[in-house]
C-alpha cells in the first residue's frame, strides 16, 4: 500500500489532548504516555514535541500522527486523512475523532483542515559512514567503542514532513532503519530483524541493536565469528525463527524485565530442537547488556591509578569483561570455531 503524504499541520501532542489523552511526565522537548494502542500501567508510549513523532517503546513501532491515526482507527491512509479532516466517526466499532463525553477540544476549536503535500512524513535521505561528534558522543555516552559501531552502523540523514534530522542508523534485513540519537528512538519502514550470517552452527540474539553493540564492545578488539540475530523490537521474534532455529545453539540475550523473559520462554518454545541459553544472569542487576557496559566504565572511572590491575580487572581500558564475566557471555569453543 502507497502511503499518501501530508502535511504535519497538528501535532501530536494536541491531538492526544484533544482526546483526552495527556501525558504521565514530560522532560525537555518530549513527552511519555500510558499507549493509548494497548493497555499498560506504565507510560511508554513517547511523543517528540520537536521532530512531531511518536514511538511506543512496547511494540517497538512508531511514527507520524497519519500512522497513529491509522493505527488506533484501524483504517488506511486514505480513511485516515479524511477522518483527521471532518472529524467524522466511521462506525460504533471504532474511535471516534470527535471529542467523547466529559472530552474538551484544543484551544482553538476543531483542529485544522489537514491536505497533502508533495512529500512523505518521514523519508530517509541518504546514509553515510558515521563521523558526525554529536552522534559519536551519543554512542560513546553508551559506551560503545567507535570502531565497533563503525563497522554496524551508518550516518542516516532523514526527512520528516520537510525538517532535516540526521541518526545512528542500523539497518535491518527488509532495507528498513532503526534510528537513534540523543533526542530520538524510532525507525523507518520496514520494520524486521537484522541477521549475521557467518555459518556457524551458534547464534547470539538480542532485542534491540545497542545491546548487540555492547556485547561487541565487551568482547573488542576480538571479532564476532558466529552468527548473530537482533530483534529491533521484541514482537519481531517470530520473523527470527527461521534463521535462529537452523542453529543447534542459541544465546538469547534479552532484557531483564517481564518482555525480555517471555521473548525468551517463546524462543525456547518456538525452537524445540535448539539448545537455548539464557545470558540474563551474566548482566542480572541491570536492565541490559548496554546499562551492564555503562555501569563497568562508570566504575572503571572512579578507580584511582593506585588500584592494581588485578584489582581493576572486571573493567579494563579495551572494555573487556574478567575470565569469569566473558565465560558467562561468550558461548563455549567447540573444535575449530572461532567466536
Amino acid at each position: 500500500m502507497t502511503v499518501i503524504p501530508y502535511s504535519n499541520r497538528i501535532s501530536i501532542r494536541d491531538f492526544l489532548a484533544w482526546r483526552g489523552i495527556q501525558p504521565k511526565y514530560e522532560r525537555n522537548g518530549y513527552g511519555m504516555y500510558l499507549s493509548p494502542l494497548r493497555e499498560e500501567r506504565t507510560p511508554s508510549f513517547k511523543v517528540d514535541y520537536v521532530q512531531n513523532l511518536w514511538y511506543d517503546f512496547g511494540l517497538g513501532e512508531g511514527g507520524t500522527l497519519l500512522t497513529l491515526v491509522m493505527r488506533l482507527e484501524r483504517c488506511d491512509s486514505r480513511e485516515a486523512i479524511r477522518r483527521l479532516q471532518n472529524g467524522e466517526k466511521r462506525d460504533a466499532g471504532s474511535v471516534s475523532l470527535s471529542p467523547g463525553v466529559g472530552e474538551r477540544p484544543a484551544v482553538g476549536g476543531p483542529l485544522p483542515v489537514l491536505r497533502p503535500a508533495a512529500v512523505p512524513a518521514l523519508r530517509i535521505l541518504s546514509d553515510a559512514p558515521l563521523r558526525h561528534p554529536a552522534l559519536v558522543g551519543y554512542l560513546s555516552s553508551r559506551g560503545i567503542v567507535p570502531s565497533v559501531a563503525a563497522a554496524f552502523c551508518r550516518e542516516v540523514r532523514y526527512e520528516v514532513n520537510g525538517r532535516a534530522f540526521f541518526a545512528v542508523g542500523f539497518r535491518n534485513d527488509a532495507g528498513g532503519w532503526e534510528l537513534r540519537s540523543e533526542r530520538f528512538k524510532g525507525g523507518s519502514s520496514p520494520k524486521h530483524i537484522t541477521t549475521l550470517d557467518n555459518r556457524s552452527d551458534t547464534v547470539i540474539a538480542f532485542e534491540g541493536f545497542m545491546d548487540f553493540l555492547a556485547y561487541l564492545s565487551l568482547k573488542h578488539p576480538e571479532q564476532l565469528h558466529i552468527d548473530a540475530a537482533v530483534l529491533n523490537s521484541v514482537v519481531n521474534l517470530p520473523k527470527a525463527i527461521p534463521f535462529l532455529s537452523r542453529h543447534p545453539v542459541i544465546h538469547a540475550f534479552f532484557d531483564n524485565d517481564e518482555a525480555g523473559r517471555k521473548t525468551t520462554a517463546g524462543l525456547i518454545r518456538l525452537c524445540p530442537r535448539s539448545e537455548v541459553i539464557d545470558q540474563r544472569h551474566f548482566y542480572s542487576g541491570h536492565k541490559d547488556i548496554n546499562d551492564y557496559l555503562i555501569a563497568c566504565i562508570k566504575d572503571r572511572s572512579k578507580t584511582t591509578k593506585t588500584i592494581s590491575d588485578k584489582q581493576d580487572h572486571s573493567c579494563r581500558n579495551d572494555l573487556q569483561p574478567s575470565k569469569a564475566d566473558k565465560a558467562a557471555i561468550e558461548p563455549p569453543r567447540r573444535k575449530g570455531v572461532k567466536v
